[in-house]
């Protein structure tokens, strides 16, 4: 005797036949859209990208947008004041002026993701360099080997911030603002009643921020391989998502992501060959950022981490050990905090009292959260801290240009931080009322 597959049905369940009607269709459909979030453009031409784009904006689905906006807004609005902002050479000393804010601020993204913040980071990276200085000038060691020493310290600080607060249950906030603390001192006490410690200009971390590749196909070729990687990781990514059954951008909508990458990548190489050529510092931040982000997101680690912004007890639950992913992420912005010292001590080429003090520490987190990284947790990724440190750099490079006042620039990176908050909570908002949180 043979059964219909097609037909039966397991107990309990109802048929097909016996499901009621659906009184609107239409809006039913509609909602299955609005749901899931990866579903993307399913009409032909600009309708449909104009349809999608209108149901991200009312699902609160900003993501970078509203800071690839005002950055579009700072340049005009600055080039219009003075002609020099977008010259070669502002733009390059824009970018490497940001590398050291800006690697500090990726380690950032990472204690924001679990939703907790880390106020060690400014006292750490000045602690790192001040290591890394006495180590190489005044003790004599292998610039590569007290290089690599201030890393390893920068991710062991971090790792024990991430034990007081992971294992012994103290606040991230008191911890890491002891650490903030504790840090100046010791760096203050490393770098002795001298104060400051002069690199070598000729060193390893003084040609951080001093080498660039000159040769005109170093920057052109960083291009064509940043927009090649992106089209086939784009490209195969979608067929996978296809073969899986599993909603996927269009071809088109990759393609025009790819022109418009391209057109960026390769306006930044034409500028950069305008001037002295590829800087290092960029390439290095560059390469930091794509690991980074492969962690975050390729990655069963990565997943963890967002699965603690999200919610403690429900990873707890699913199996995920909750304190060494914690520990783990205060390591990783230890480390990071003490790469960006290093950026930062090669921009001055020494260590010194300062190092670590004034802004740094709100820049740093400003940069991750007007970049688009959520201060509740659980969003965000770490190209997020490229954004937010180019707005707040190109922000204090053109009102230098205008010769606008210390305090002025304080309170314009002030009211853009504000504002990028205001969004945040905004959208979280849009997205518990469309269903999304």
């Amino acid at each position: 005797m043979s059964i219909d597959k097609t037909s039966a049905t397991e107990p309990g369940t109802a048929s097909p036949q016996d499901a009621p009607p659906v009184e609107n269709p239409e809006a039913a459909a509609a909602a299955v859209t609005a749901v899931d979030p990866r579903l993307l453009v399913q009409e032909e031409g600009l309708l449909g990208y104009w349809n999608e784009f209108k149901r991200k904006m009312k699902a609160g689905e900003l993501g970078s947008l509203p800071v690839i906006v005002g950055l579009a807004v700072i340049c005009v609005i600055f080039q219009a004041l003075n002609s020099n902002f977008l010259s070669a050479q502002n733009i390059n000393d824009v970018t490497i002026t940001m590398v050291g804010t800006g690697m500090i601020s990726v380690g950032i993204v990472f204690v924001l993701l679990l939703g907790e913040i880390d106020l060690s980071v400014g006292s750490v990276s000045g602690a790192a360099s001040a290591l890394m200085a006495v180590l190489a000038v005044n003790q004599g060691w292998p610039e590569w080997a007290a290089v690599l020493l201030a890393v390893v310290a920068g991710l062991a600080i971090g790792a024990l911030h991430g034990f007081f607060f992971a294992v012994l249950g103290a606040p991230a906030f008191a911890v890491t603002l002891a650490g903030l603390l504790f840090w100046l001192g010791f760096m203050l006490k490393v770098l002795g009643e001298d104060g400051t410690i002069n690199l070598d200009g000729d060193g390893l971390v003084a040609k951080l921020t001093t080498y660039y590749f000159s040769d005109i196909a170093a920057a052109y070729g960083l291009a064509v391989i940043v927009v090649g990687v992106f089209f086939l990781t784009s490209f195969l990514g979608n067929r996978r998502r296809e073969a899986a059954g599993i909603p996927s951008r269009p071809l088109s909508d990759t393609v025009l992501r790819t022109v418009l990458l391209a057109v960026v990548a390769f306006a930044a190489a034409y500028m950069y060959n305008q001037y002295k050529g590829l800087p290092l510092a960029t390439v290095v931040f560059l390469v930091f950022l794509v690991a980074s982000d492969f962690l975050l997101r390729r990655t069963t680690y990565g997943r963890k981490v967002f699965a603690l912004g999200g919610s403690v007890e429900a990873s707890r639950r699913a199996g995920i050990n909750v304190t060494a992913v914690r520990i783990s992420v205060f390591a990783i912005s230890g480390g990071f905090a003490a790469i960006g010292g290093l950026f930062l001590a090669s921009k001055i080429a020494s260590a010194n009292q300062s190092a670590g003090t004034g802004d740094l520490l709100m820049n740093a987190i400003a940069a991750a959260v007007i970049g688009g990284t959520s201060l509740f947790g659980g969003r965000g990724r770490t190209w997020n801290a490229l954004l937010g440190v180019l707005v707040i750099v190109s922000i204090q490079y053109g009102l230098q240009l205008q010769s606008i006042a210390e305090p002025v620039k304080y309170m314009i990176t002030a009211a853009v931080l504000l504002t990028t908050v205001v969004i945040d909570s905004i959208t979280r908002k849009t997205q518990k009322t469309a269903g999304r949180a």
